[in-house]
């Protein structure tokens, strides 16, 4: 039996769109230093599982805690600055700011502004790109540049834990594989990740564990590994039987 205390827990949300019940008695566990990722076909209640994280969507029932804390009521502002920094879907850079600028939005509720120079410095080590671009309007930047630059925001808010939306959406093969790598990078530099993604055989290539949710409800969960090679997630997901 884990002993641990969650970094984040869901315990039995409901959550609903108007009269649509979207999230249906849902429970998340996601422990200090784990990739877990979320999968599920369309309307399943993956991006709301997001948006309910981040303050977006308000439970009508059940419970959401990070770090030992309640934080359902709490403004979105006030999760950030608890150590939460999402990377939505479809990236939602500024596109008439530059990538400094967007960079240094991230950091917005960050009180160590000595240190902020140096986590530039991280960025820019990890995504070359964004150091030779830094000037640029983020707008007039591919898919791929502006997922990096995405991901860079996020880490601009020295986070805990960082929320991915389908992070390899519209993006090459090539760069899916670099993004999936950079995830485990920052996994390994201490960063706890909550990764929503379609591609479940690349998600599940990284993760720790896994859930798998369909119209609402959590049906599967588990090692990664485990879900890999299940018959049923290899039929729905992977193309395979």
């Amino acid at each position: 039996m884990d002993t641990r205390q969650p970094l984040l827990k869901f315990r039995a949300v409901d959550a609903y769109y108007g009269p649509h019940h979207v999230l249906k008695s849902v429970d998340y566990e996601i422990f200090d230093g784990e990739i877990v990722c979320l999968l599920g076909g369309n309307a399943s209640g993956k991006s709301t599982t997001m948006k309910a994280i981040l303050g977006l969507v308000r439970p009508r029932r059940g419970s959401i805690e990070f770090a030992g804390q309640r934080i359902d009521t709490w403004e979105t502002g006030d999760r950030v600055r608890a150590g939460i920094a999402p990377v939505p879907e479809a990236r939602r850079v500024f596109p008439d700011m530059t990538v400094m600028d967007n960079l240094e939005l991230g950091a917005f509720a960050r009180r160590d502004k000595s240190d902020i120079r140096s986590d530039y410095e991280r960025v820019f080590g990890l995504f070359p790109r964004l150091a030779e671009r830094r000037s640029q309007l983020a707008g007039t930047m591919s898919g791929g540049e502006q997922q990096m630059l995405a991901i860079g925001r996020a880490m601009m808010a020295r986070p805990r834990l960082i929320c991915m939306d389908e992070p390899s959406m519209g993006l090459s093969p090539l760069l899916v594989e670099r993004v999936f790598e950079i995830i485990q990078t920052l996994n390994k530099q201490g960063v706890t990740i909550f990764v929503v993604e379609q591609n479940a055989a690349m998600a599940l290539s990284i993760a720790h564990r896994g859930y798998v949710i369909q119209t609402g409800r959590i049906v599967m969960a588990g090692a990664a590994r485990t879900l890999l090679n299940d018959p049923q997630i290899k039929d729905a997901y992977l193309g395979q039987a």
